[in-house]
């Protein structure tokens, strides 16, 4: 995909779909996960290749993504860290901490993330 939007998604390629917001704007990424007590399902980042805790109220757990999706790092960050930028990420997922493992996400792992349609494209019928 050549141009993200912020709005919801689908995450495939883990042991089962998980629900996924795409925070593509750079409003969307600064705000990410602060300020949440939680997610349902992940944050995409997305250009991203590093992120912080501070000021989150939660640990979560982190995939660093390559332009491809492969997953090429998993870890866990508990609030107030400030985790290293990986040179070859391009994305990053977030979600609650111990999430990804009972998604099966590991490393050299290949997503797929499938925006939801627009809404004004949903209500549309070809001519």
């Amino acid at each position: 995909m050549a141009r993200w939007r912020n709005g919801p998604g689908v995450l495939y390629g883990a042991e089962r779909a998980v629900p996924v917001e795409i925070a593509a704007s750079y409003r969307a990424r600064a705000r990410g996960l602060l300020g949440r007590d939680g997610i349902e399902g992940a944050l995409l980042l997305t250009p991203a290749s590093g992120v912080h805790t501070f000021r989150m109220r939660f640990a979560i757990d982190v995939a660093y993504l390559g332009r491809d999706f492969r997953v090429l790092a998993v870890r866990t960050m508990p609030p107030g860290r400030l985790g290293r930028p990986r040179l070859r990420a391009r994305h990053v997922l977030e979600a609650a901490a111990g999430a990804m493992t009972d998604w099966g996400l590991r490393p050299g792992m290949r997503l797929r993330v499938e925006p939801a349609p627009a809404p004004e494209a949903a209500g549309r019928r070809a001519p």
